[in-house]
């Protein structure tokens, strides 16, 4: 499905970059999915002034497991959180729990950031580190700590926002870092902050965010205090206990030996990030800036731009939506699936569905198992899980009162 661009006269400034604002574009009066003579249904509560949940169920004879990514009958359950942040009283967060090494529920992170309503957001390491479950793959951006790099990978869409106002920035960031020996003047580019270095060769940035831990293996380590000064150094093995204020500085492969060149085994580190947008220019980084990662782009300037594909992932899943309207709101949108009650969509039809809402930009979030719209109570939808329990995720999008 595509729409027609239509633009407002005027532009306007967020977050360090210029974007056309759409005029107008109307949420449809049904989801495009399935037949067109299925049954629908629509309600919608008031979880606070100026925000609304509206649950939408199209189709009504349960899936046979054999169907469900074929089936044009559904049904499909679609919840959506819709936040005018001109009415509603407080603002968005992208937030993690304790630290960003482990996992927690969303429900868990709305209680913690002690929010009204959220969501999951980034994709994440997941099952691939039993270490650090949580660390983010991709950008993670939580109140100006740029705590996790954007990944190289194309299909990787970032949204970058003011957590006050709501305005968004859709698209591939780049990032760059280095530290810099404030006596001697050497130099260390950064490869990445707060994930475990590449045995290959790396030089990682490890935070007092990510956790009391740094990662453990073969390599070098320096930690700092606050000021960024040497408290101590291992130039063969990582991993070791951080105090509050602390952080490290990683490498392994050369990039080992040349750590411990440019740091030596006293000396004082400066660090700098530059995170910039997919123009070059660079987006500024304040308390009220935050990020997470997505997987393909499903609207921009109100036109579906969602790509082509083949295998699993494009296929009929659980999915989560961020996007925004028109005018301004903020949608917070998941889509139950791999369920006989709820058949889950495909990349396009995800697309189909964000344009239905009226969103004029959306990027498609963590899905399957992860696809969870929740309260500090529990679930508002019904996560694909065993037994429909919540899957322990790195971080979330939390309107946070």
């Amino acid at each position: 499905m595509t729409r027609r661009r239509l633009y407002a006269a005027t532009v306007v400034t967020a977050l360090g970059l210029a974007i056309a604002v759409p005029t107008s574009h109307a949420a449809s009066e049904h989801l495009p999915l399935g037949a067109a003579n299925l049954s629908e249904t629509r309600t919608t509560t008031t979880l606070a002034a100026g925000i609304t949940r509206t649950r939408i169920v199209r189709g009504t004879t349960p899936a046979s497991p054999d169907e469900i990514n074929t089936t044009d009958q559904g049904p499909w359950v679609v919840n959506e959180v819709l936040i005018d942040p001109a009415k509603a009283k407080g603002r968005l967060e992208a937030t993690y729990g304790p630290d960003l090494a482990r996992a927690e529920t969303v429900s868990d992170l709305v209680g913690f950031a002690g929010g009204l309503v959220g969501t999951n957001a980034s994709f994440f390491t997941f099952t691939a580190s039993k270490d650090y479950p949580g660390d983010p793959v991709g950008l993670g951006l939580y109140g100006g700590k740029l705590l996790s790099e954007p990944t190289t990978d194309p299909a990787e869409q970032d949204v970058v926002f003011d957590g006050q106002t709501g305005r968004m920035l859709f698209g591939r960031t780049q990032w760059s870092g280095r530290a810099v020996n404030t006596r001697t003047g050497g130099v260390l580019d950064l490869d990445a902050v707060d994930h475990p270095p590449a045995a290959t060769g790396e030089t990682d940035w490890i935070t007092t965010e990510f956790g009391a831990q740094t990662p453990s293996g073969p390599g070098a380590e320096v930690v700092l205090d606050k000021r960024g000064c040497t408290v101590r150094t291992n130039w063969t093995t990582r991993g070791t206990a951080l105090a509050p204020g602390q952080t490290a500085v990683q490498a392994t492969g050369a990039d080992a030996t040349t750590l411990q060149t440019v740091a030596g085994a006293t000396s004082c580190l400066s660090f700098s990030q530059s995170l910039t947008d997919a123009f070059g220019k660079r987006i500024a980084l304040t308390r009220k800036t935050f990020g997470v990662n997505g997987r393909y782009r499903l609207t921009a300037d109100g036109e579906v731009v969602a790509p082509p594909g083949t295998g699993s992932f494009f296929a009929r899943n659980p999915r989560t939506i961020f996007g925004h309207t028109a005018d301004g709101k903020i949608a917070l949108v998941t889509i139950d699936g791999r369920m006989a009650s709820s058949v889950g969509t495909t990349i396009d039809e995800s697309a189909a569905v964000a344009t239905s809402l009226g969103l004029v930009d959306a990027v498609n979030l963590d899905g399957g198992g992860s696809t969870t719209l929740a309260t500090a109570s529990g679930p508002l939808n019904t996560p694909s899980g065993a037994g429909n329990a919540q899957r322990l995720v790195g971080d979330a999008l939390v309107w946070v009162r």
